[in-house]
């Protein structure tokens, strides 16, 4: 059905109740800097896991918890045995997290439960809110664990196995407290949609409230080792030296300028270094350094490792050392569903929201969730872009139009029984 002729058309979401929902989430784990601590599978990861699932029993869900403990809350259909209509999103944080990254998709969904049943609306298809297990990775490796294991990225068994600094597994992590579900094939899912908040700062700059996500970055990271020579700072000319560390920062200016000249989504990062001897008069013989290239489709994304391993090259030639790229991680570009990400836009547009396509260029759960289902992100604006900081914020109004424009899609691909 036309959401424009739809009987639901003027149905809205409500902002102060949502907003209070995620104040209320935040007490868990709350910081003295106004953030959220919530590591993965600890003892406040259970609270506010039992916290989301209170909520969606009120609202008259069912509960399930799957073997990697991801949680999904069923509104039943009028079909109820078509495949649900899926929203959500994570519960976890980092260390120093706030209140809205993850949290908004998971609460923001929730409310559009609470916004049906107050408006008795009834859907053909089922509506089911899911919180996916360790999508921070801050505790567990691999990141976005719990979609990824849903959408068969790596196996259950892998995930369970891994283990925290402290030697706990997840599995055990599960056990202790009491997500630990039951196992099987994941279902089919019809539609899948994740609000979030930017993480960025272009809705912002731009004057925009709502993102139209049509894709996520693909990316590509490395491990870069220099190899030198170590001598003294003092009798050592400058023309006669092997400095891994000159290397080193010619190379952070190459990675600088690949992504400047492969505007306007390409990514290009140096995040870490490491020296060695690290002595103040020794020049240094070797350094480390991590790249991670990002780019909204392959052929570009190679463009880029082409462009880096050549700038490797040329850099060890000039400076006489050799330079090693290994690469350690590989997400592939990951474009949404045309028809879900059209419905984003034209709800917007139908609900007065001033809109943007924009890529995303941090992973969510929704970039696994595409690879088994049609799949489709909304963003919101975040204060001053920032986000995996305490001080993190995002305006009501804001969050509010997000939720509403997830309404409205989600009733669309749920269909209203008239």
């Amino acid at each position: 059905m036309d959401m424009k002729s739809s009987p639901c058309a003027a149905l809205r979401t409500d902002g102060a109740r949502l907003w209070q929902s995620l104040m209320d989430l935040a007490r868990i784990g709350a910081t003295a800097k106004g953030g959220v601590c919530r590591i993965a599978l600890t003892e406040l990861d259970r609270q506010g896991r039992d916290l989301f699932v209170q909520w969606a029993k009120d609202a008259g869900c069912s509960i399930r918890v799957d073997a990697i403990g991801n949680i999904f809350a069923r509104r039943a259909g009028a079909q109820d045995d078509l495949p649900p209509v899926m929203t959500g999103s994570h519960i976890d944080t980092q260390p120093t997290g706030g209140k809205f990254d993850g949290n908004y998709g998971v609460l923001a969904g929730l409310e559009v439960l609470r916004t049906l049943n107050a408006a008795g609306v009834r859907t053909r298809a089922p509506i089911e809110v899911v919180v996916w297990t360790n999508e921070e990775g801050s505790r567990f490796v691999p990141v976005m664990m719990g979609s990824g294991v849903f959408a068969g990225a790596f196996t259950l068994e892998h995930a369970l196995a891994q283990h925290d600094a402290q030697g706990v597994s997840v599995g055990e992590a599960l056990q202790a407290i009491g997500y630990a579900g039951q196992g099987g094939p994941a279902p089919a899912v019809g539609a899948y949609f994740e609000a979030h908040i930017e993480q960025g700062p272009v809705l912002e700059n731009h004057d925009r409230i709502i993102g139209v996500v049509t894709a996520a970055l693909g990316q590509r990271w490395y491990d870069v080792s220099i190899q030198g020579m170590e001598a003294h700072a003092g009798p050592t000319p400058m023309e006669l030296r092997r400095d891994a560390l000159l290397a080193a920062s010619e190379l952070v200016l190459e990675v600088n300028r690949i992504a400047v000249q492969r505007k306007p989504h390409a990514r290009g990062t140096v995040g870490t270094m490491e020296l060695f001897p690290n002595s103040r008069n020794v020049i240094p013989g070797r350094a480390g350094l991590s790249v991670d290239l990002r780019a909204p489709d392959d052929a570009q994304l190679l463009d880029m490792d082409a462009a880096l391993r050549a700038a490797c090259a040329r850099i060890a030639s000039e400076r006489g050392l050799q330079i090693g790229v290994e690469q350690v991680v590989y997400f592939p570009p990951q474009p949404f569903t045309p028809q879900l990400v059209e419905a984003v836009r034209a709800n917007a547009g139908d609900l007065g929201y001033s809109s943007m396509d924009v890529v995303s260029g941090a992973g969510h759960d929704a970039v696994y969730l595409a690879r088994v289902a049609p799949a489709a992100m909304i963003f919101v604006p975040c204060d001053d872009g920032i986000s995996h900081n305490e001080i993190e914020n995002a305006e009501p109004a804001h969050l509010e139009a997000g939720c509403n424009v997830l309404l409205r899609a989600m009733l669309a691909a749920a269909e209203v029984v008239a």
